[in-house]
């Protein structure tokens, strides 16, 4: 059984490497999106982290919030109803509502970079962020502060990105719903897709569910709620099981950043904003739940004009690319002694 399960595993990562007819990036990572950084602060021993994406160029960012304990900052300035609706970094981190202290080290790396809004008091830097809960995961009272977001905005880069347990990833877990001890390790992971007339989406996601994680082309299941003889435990069969404490409400969330170099209204960014979503409700099931925080941003880099009907385009790509992004942070993700990972539990399975 394990056998067969590694190799349904190899198949999955063949075909999201671009074995199924969509085309990556040469990164095949969010930075392949010009203006775009990506930079880690991880935590090993405390098991959290945040990862910081920087788009000082961005033109529009739009976000949506569909998971019912979100933590966020700044979420509101990217309203439609709002004069700004755009922002300079975006910041996805651990450690609950305290790991909030994160976005406030990135906007000081900001503004001593001469990067934000213009005011007569100087540059006034546009931070977003959003949170994930892993304080039961790792060293007690380990979270992302001030110090660990301004690292990880120094250490933002074009290049590669790295994933699975690092940055926000580092204390993610899923497949919760039957308590702690039959989840497993989640992760950060991100994608790349490339459409037709230059447009380029990318997207980098933040695992932490509740639900379990499967491929939505094939129903294998990734990573879920763990039987005791090996395995995954069915989701009708979770929901039956399921202890009637609500140990997990709050405790979870899926953070994703989508990023595209089309140049879109803001109306249209924040309807990427809501088919993002998609990617998380075909991979994550449930999703969007009580017990998590669910939020997609966007970023518009305006580089490339694109005709009005590439707006569907980027939402289709859009959703693809979060649902790779999710894969791979569980797929990359190593494991510990509170979690394992998907590649160990299928060969011992």
């Amino acid at each position: 059984m394990g056998s067969a399960r590694l190799t349904a595993i190899d198949e999955l990562e063949r075909r999201l490497a671009g074995g199924d007819g969509w085309t990556p990036g040469r990164r095949d990572a969010i930075t392949d999106v010009r203006g775009i950084r990506v930079g880690h602060w991880t935590d090993r021993t405390g098991a959290t982290g945040c990862t910081v994406i920087l788009c000082e160029s961005c033109e529009a960012a739009a976000a949506d919030v569909r998971g019912g304990a979100p933590g966020t900052r700044e979420i509101d300035v990217l309203s439609p109803a709002n004069v700004v609706r755009r922002c300079h970094a975006v910041v996805l981190t651990g450690g609950s509502a305290m790991g909030l202290a994160a976005a406030s080290g990135v906007v000081r790396w900001c503004r001593e970079q001469g990067v934000g809004f213009e005011t007569p008091a100087g540059p006034v830097p546009i931070v977003t962020a959003a949170v994930l809960f892993d304080l039961t995961v790792g060293r007690a009272g380990s979270f992302p502060d001030e110090q660990a977001g301004y690292a990880a905005a120094a250490r933002a880069r074009a290049g590669a990105v790295a994933q699975g347990s690092v940055g926000a990833g580092t204390g993610a877990t899923v497949g919760k719903l039957l308590g702690p001890e039959a989840r497993m390790k989640g992760g950060l992971g991100t994608a790349s897709l490339l459409g037709p007339r230059g447009v380029v989406v990318g997207a980098l996601v933040a695992v932490n569910a509740v639900g379990e994680v499967s491929d939505p082309d094939t129903a294998l299941v990734v990573a879920g709620p763990r039987e005791a003889g090996g395995g995954f435990v069915p989701l009708a069969e979770t929901i039956a099981r399921r202890p009637t404490r609500e140990s997990v409400l709050g405790a979870n969330t899926t953070l994703v950043c989508v990023a595209t170099n089309a140049r879109l209204p803001h109306a249209v960014l924040q309807r990427v904003a809501y088919q993002a979503h998609d990617g998380i409700a075909r991979t994550i099931a449930p999703a969007h739940t009580l017990a998590d925080g669910d939020a997609t941003f966007v970023l518009g880099m305006g580089q490339l004009d694109v005709p009005p009907d590439d707006a569907l385009t980027v939402g289709a790509l859009a959703v693809r690319a979060v649902e790779v992004a999710i894969l791979r942070g569980v797929l990359r993700a190593r494991g510990s002694r509170w979690a394992p990972a998907a590649r160990g539990w299928a060969a011992s399975s």
